[in-house]
């Protein structure tokens, strides 16, 4: 009898360190998750270097390993500017406005990268190709029901999600200059963000080999290059415009001129 009890005894000991060790396990990362890379691109949806850089750049995660060891979040406000009561003016009119926050309804609705980012590589291929009103068309592309992003938009809360992009771009330290703006484990890329795979390849700590790494030299990353490339810019640009503007009244006004009203939109 004694014996039979040390045995259940011995038994019930077993399999409750057999559970401790299977609830241990299941809550252990792995290194190619924990370790993952950082990967966020601040953008705004008719930007045409916004939409060359995610269709023929960074769809290149995708077309290799690389996106196994990147934590990629996708951000559409860039320089759009928030006025008062909630509301917001985007650098390139209303339509721009539409398509950031159908974008951030998208992921929303499809957390999942595999699914919104094919949605929004659709949308910023039309606009690249200057066909950006028939955005609509990628819901059927994509096997896609357009319900949810209909209501999400409709509903107000895609514009709950644009002003929280909004305070997400608007606290980046550095502040951003212009769009696309690329950031690599917190660390921008400037103007040398199309060389984006290099700076993740060095960034990444884990043991998983990503073969797309073997083909990317990590020499071509020479630190906060100021090269020059195309860009959205917005603090330059405006001001830039500002005082230009500014000239120009001046001298109008030397000559008892009257500057030309601004046509209303």
């Amino acid at each position: 009898m004694a014996s039979h009890i040390v045995i259940t005894l011995s038994l019930i000991s077993y399999l409750f360190l057999f559970t401790s060790s299977s609830s241990s396990a299941s809550r252990i990362i792995l290194p190619s998750d924990s370790q993952k890379v950082s990967v966020g691109l601040y953008y705004e949806s008719l930007c045409p270097y916004s939409a060359n850089f995610i269709i023929n750049y960074l769809d290149k995660l995708f077309e290799t390993d690389l996106i196994s060891i990147v934590d990629l979040k996708l951000v559409p406000w860039g320089n759009a500017k928030l006025r008062g009561n909630n509301t917001f003016d985007c650098q390139h009119g209303p339509y721009e406005c539409l398509l950031n926050t159908v974008e951030a309804c998208a992921i929303d609705v499809w957390p999942d990268l595999s699914e919104h980012f094919p949605f929004i590589n659709c949308v910023e291929t039309l606009v690249y190709d200057h066909k950006y009103p028939q955005w609509e068309s990628c819901f059927e592309k994509l096997g896609l029901d357009p319900k949810p992003i209909s209501d999400c938009y409709s509903s107000g809360h895609g514009k709950e999600l644009e002003l929280q992009y909004a305070a997400e771009t608007n606290t980046l330290q550095p502040p951003h200059e212009y769009v696309p703006w690329v950031v690599v484990d917190g660390e921008p890329l400037y103007e040398d963000y199309e060389n984006f795979l290099s700076y993740i390849c060095k960034a990444y700590k884990g043991t998983a080999v990503s073969t797309a790494c073997s083909e990317v030299s990590v020499n071509t990353v020479s630190g906060k290059v100021k090269a020059i490339h195309p860009d959205c810019y917005e603090t330059r640009v405006l001001a830039l415009a500002a005082s230009i503007k500014s000239a120009i009244t001046r001298w109008m006004g030397q000559k008892n001129m009257c500057p030309v009203k601004a046509a209303r939109k």
